[in-house]
């Protein structure tokens, strides 16, 4: 299984999920969809289903171009979630496949908003992953939009925080950094973390 984040709009990832063995993709949340069927065509893969997280336009936004960029394709998104361009809803507990090796398991994981979908990616040999859309970032969560504080400790301590701890996880955007990728953003996090002078900024504000 090979991962490859595609930096879109201002702030957000989506991502190509390859089957390394038949080459075909999922592509989860392909706001740009021009920008990650190139991605996929300079690794030579082809996408044959989208894994939409979220209804809000960001994410969702470029299902229906990539319907018509790619006739025939799949489009999922969360049942609850009236997602653009839906081609088959999910619900928690569904199963989808990619390719010969790729197992996916959609998590309801509400609160953002009240049909969010995680997306937690297995093959028998390599360590999982899981795509979280705005419900899980680097440096927090996400807004609650439509539902409650219940329903979000639910949705990451609970449902992700089950997962096993070699889970790998990739985030819709994080908004505060704007990286190009979850590990330039998280080692943007640490940077200001390690240099952060606390006292020094209480003693200027008061």
């Amino acid at each position: 299984m090979k991962i490859v984040p595609v930096a879109c709009l201002e702030d957000n990832y989506a991502y190509l999920i390859i089957d390394e063995i038949t080459k075909a993709a999922a592509a989860v949340d392909p706001v740009e969809p021009e920008k990650v069927l190139a991605a996929a065509s300079e690794v030579g893969a082809y996408i044959d289903c989208v894994l939409t997280t979220h209804h809000h336009w960001d994410h969702a936004g470029g299902n229906e171009k990539m319907r018509l960029l790619v006739p025939g394709i799949k489009v999922y998104g969360g049942s609850l979630d009236n997602v653009k361009g839906c081609t088959d809803q999910v619900e928690n507990g569904t199963k989808l496949s990619v390719g010969k090796e790729i197992e996916i398991l959609c998590l309801h994981t509400p609160c953002h908003t009240k049909g969010h979908i995680s997306y937690y990616v297995s093959t028998k040999e390599e360590d999982p992953a899981v795509f979280t859309g705005d419900t899980l970032f680097i440096a927090g969560c996400g807004r609650f939009f439509e539902g409650t504080a219940e329903q979000m400790y639910q949705s990451l301590c609970v449902t992700l925080g089950s997962l096993p701890k070699s889970t790998r996880v990739y985030c819709g955007h994080e908004a505060k950094f704007g990286a190009k990728s979850p590990v330039e953003a998280l080692r943007t996090v640490r940077n200001t973390k390690d240099t952060w002078k606390g006292g020094i900024h209480c003693r200027a504000m008061l």
